[in-house]
This record gives structure tokens, sequence and C-alpha cells, in this order.
């Protein structure tokens, strides 16, 4: 039985307004007019919070977002780069937002007005990291045969199709830019399945910042 559920996306940022706008027009969210420092969609899951920090990018995002696109074209457009292009072996092009952080674009015919096409953690141990979270959140742990990554699918709550665990082998030495918030009815369960708690909930903030079993930081907000 799960013991949290998926609540929504936080990216930092150095320059929220450049950082809000781009990732609006990639991902198909708009910020509302009280708050030009949040992206919010159709479904209050597809929220995604900006937040502004002193630090800059200074590796490899070990958390990334796949999106949907008509065109790699339209990403450049909009300030992506090309890393990586689409070719016979890789079928998606690996992408830097203005700010560096890679993401990757995958090309459709015709993309969703909401175009987070998936998660993707990088893992020391993709298999034990999807079936963690899937007790934590719920949802099906599930991978191709031969292969070393994992995804969780059918995750209450959660907006996009897959939450993908792929192998690394370099360890985890910064803060995550990207991280997810969850709600819970209590914060022991979580503290009881594996997470560390990083920073419980004080004057300053509203939330508990934890930790998964390899150190990925997310929020988990209780009942006010």
């Amino acid at each position: 039985m799960s013991v949290a559920r998926f609540k929504d996306l936080c990216v930092d940022v150095n320059c929220p307004s450049v950082m809000t706008a781009f990732w609006g027009q990639v991902l198909g969210l708009t910020p509302p007019a009280d708050n030009p420092e949040v992206l919010v969609g159709g479904r209050p899951e597809q929220t995604i919070w900006i937040n502004k920090v002193a630090e800059p990018r200074s590796v490899k995002q070990r958390v990334h977002l796949d999106v949907h696109t008509t065109a790699i074209e339209e990403l450049e457009k909009l300030g992506a780069k090309v890393q990586s292009p689409i070719s016979d072996e890789q079928p998606w092009a690996v992408m830097e937002d203005p700010e560096g952080g890679e993401f990757c674009g995958f090309v459709r015919d015709s993309a969703p007005e909401y175009r987070v096409m998936e998660l993707v953690v990088d893992s020391a141990e993709p298999e034990r990291q999807a079936r963690w979270w899937a007790e934590v959140v719920g949802g099906d742990v599930a991978h191709d045969e031969g292969k070393p990554w994992c995804w969780l699918e059918n995750v209450p709550g959660m907006p996009f199709k897959y939450w993908v665990f792929v192998p690394v082998p370099e360890p985890k030495t910064v803060k995550n830019r990207i991280h997810w918030d969850v709600t819970a009815d209590a914060l022991e369960p979580v503290l009881a399945a594996g997470a560390t708690l990083l920073r419980p909930k004080d004057g300053e903030i509203g939330w508990h910042v934890c930790a998964d079993p390899e150190g990925n930081e997310f929020c988990v907000f209780l009942p006010s």
C-alpha cells in the first residue's frame, strides 16, 4: 500500500523570467496572472514550480524531462540547443535548456497539449529505485527484457505516463535541479519506507525536505 501521492514538479533556475517563458512554451503550460514563477496546466499535478537558486548548473543533471515536440527546430527557436541529434541509434535528441540543463526531445506527428512525456532519473540501481518509489507512491514496475532500465507506470495522480530510472556509473554529487513533490497523510510512513529527512518543516518552509535511498531530493506536504 502506498504512503504518498505524486503532487507536482519543481525546477531550480538562475533566471526565473527566462526559464518560465522557455518551459511554458516547451511543455504547453502557462503562468497564472498572480504568480509568474509557476506553470500550470489542466490538472493540478501538471504544475511545475520554477525556483530561483544562486548556484549555476555544474554537472550533468541527474533528473531530466523527456518531452513531446513536432520538430527539434521548434525547440531551438524557443532557446534550446542540440547536444546530441537524432540518429538511427538514438531516436531522440538530447537538448540543453537556456541554462544548460539537459532534456530530451521526441518528435511526434502531433504533440499533445501537455508535452511532458516522462520523468527520467539517473540511478545506481534502477530496479531498486523503481520498486522503492512504487512502494511509496504506487504504480507498476516495468522493464524491457534484457535492458538495464526500469520504469513506473500507472502511478496515481502522475500526469505523465512513465517515471524512468536509468543506470549510470557516476554517483550523485550535488543537489538535483529538478525534483518532485508528494503529499502524504503523515511523514513517519515515508521515513519508515527508507526516506531520509533532510530538513523538517519550519518557520520558513511549509513542507518536509527528504531524500530517497539514492539521495534524490523530494518534498513531502502534509495536511494543513
